[in-house]
């Protein structure tokens, strides 16, 4: 059902915690099922790489899965690197995800998305290619996603 890496990264994960201070903080989540994700961001402001990355994520074993692997695809990545790890990307390097988890990869692009937005906000800056993150992340919309 789960790939090696999944239950590697849900057993082990990655970058959990919280950020004190943190230059972006993304949360979404998904009603129906209860996942929520929270990823904090470190940036630095002249180079625009993430110097450190977080999360926090309240959910099953595949969206802890997925918010670890989101963050270990953006650490040390600049802004628009980050801004391109798509939830493909994520089930990609996690060897795949069951059909009806791979709403938790979207929830991670979207925290990303939302934690890249957060950090805009605050320093009245414009990134390319960002749009306003959606808070709340269907498995309709995972469907059409893949």
């Amino acid at each position: 059902m789960y790939s090696d890496k999944v239950m590697e990264h849900f057993m082990n994960p990655r970058n959990v915690g919280e950020i004190e201070d943190a230059s972006g903080i993304g949360t979404v989540g998904n009603a129906k099922c209860g996942d929520i994700m929270r990823i904090y961001l470190d940036i630095d402001k002249n180079t625009h790489i993430i110097n450190d990355v977080k999360f926090k994520t309240f959910g099953c074993g595949a969206a802890i899965a997925t918010s670890s692997m989101a963050t270990e695809l953006v650490k040390g990545k600049t802004i628009e690197e980050a801004l391109k790890v798509t939830n493909s990307a994520v089930m990609e390097a996690l060897d795949g995800l069951p059909p009806v988890k791979v709403h938790c990869s979207l929830l991670a692009e979207e925290a990303i998305h939302a934690a890249l937005w957060d950090y805009a906000k605050k320093n009245n800056i414009t990134i390319e290619g960002l749009k306003k993150p959606k808070s709340d992340i269907t498995e309709e919309e995972a469907i059409i996603e893949e």
